[in-house]
């Protein structure tokens, strides 16, 4: 008989989705939850959160079950320039106005890779600047600031 064990990986992340899940269902049920056809403000995230248990629980059993390559390099430059740009963006995107803001958000995760030149983040930067600002001003009108009061720009 094959000892049991628990593939390492997997196992700390499905502890940590159904972690996760556990907390935000428990906190949603200090909402009024309602009725699915009468959704309350505690229903969706209370939905998310058991979703989110059920693949804890789907990869606790895949982890149970098989046992997979283990944990090799992390890419703490990815990390370091990629979860910075949006928490940027946020604090930014009000003071700063929407189009530099993404420039910078962008800028700022464009150098993630070792790979990527200036002059090519840059670049990046400003044509998904341009997308963006396309998208969310033309095509779906949203209203937004674009240059904030930070700056002295009123376009």
């Amino acid at each position: 008989m094959k000892p049991f064990a628990i593939d390492r990986a997997n196992g700390i992340c499905a502890a940590l989705l159904i972690f996760i899940g556990v907390f935000f269902a428990l906190q949603s049920l200090g909402l009024e939850i309602g009725t699915a056809f009468r959704m309350g403000p505690g229903y969706f995230p209370l939905v998310l959160a058991i979703v989110l248990i059920l693949l804890g629980a789907v990869i606790l059993v895949e982890a149970v079950r098989f046992e997979s390559e283990p944990i090799g390099y992390t890419a703490w430059r990815g990390m370091l320039f990629i979860l910075p740009a949006p928490i940027f963006f946020g604090l930014t995107v009000r003071g700063l106005g929407f189009i530099p803001s993404i420039f910078l958000a962008a800028l700022i995760a464009s150098f993630a890779s070792g790979r990527m030149k200036p002059l090519t983040a840059l670049v990046l930067s400003a044509g998904l600047t341009l997308f963006a600002f396309a998208i969310f001003s033309y095509a779906l009108g949203l209203p937004f600031r674009r240059f904030g009061p930070w700056l002295p720009l009123s376009l």
